[in-house]
């Protein structure tokens, strides 16, 4: 018999794509990324002037808002 601990997390327990949060430059990352980094909520218009600022800043654009 298992344990409650032994047990594999169910998919509902599993983060989603909108609750992972990468840091750094160094790996990719979507603008959705960054917005949620400025401690916004990613609405469109928020996500698109993240996109055109990856674009004219550069990946590491995110470190600006992270510790």
């Amino acid at each position: 018999m298992a344990s409650e601990g032994d047990q594999q997390p169910q998919s509902e327990d599993r983060p989603t794509k909108s609750s992972i949060l990468w840091s750094g430059g160094e790996r990719a990352y979507d603008p959705e990324d960054l917005v949620m980094a400025t401690g916004a909520d990613p609405t469109p218009e928020r996500v698109e002037k993240a996109r055109k600022l990856i674009e004219k800043e550069g990946p590491t654009v995110i470190e600006r808002y992270l510790p």
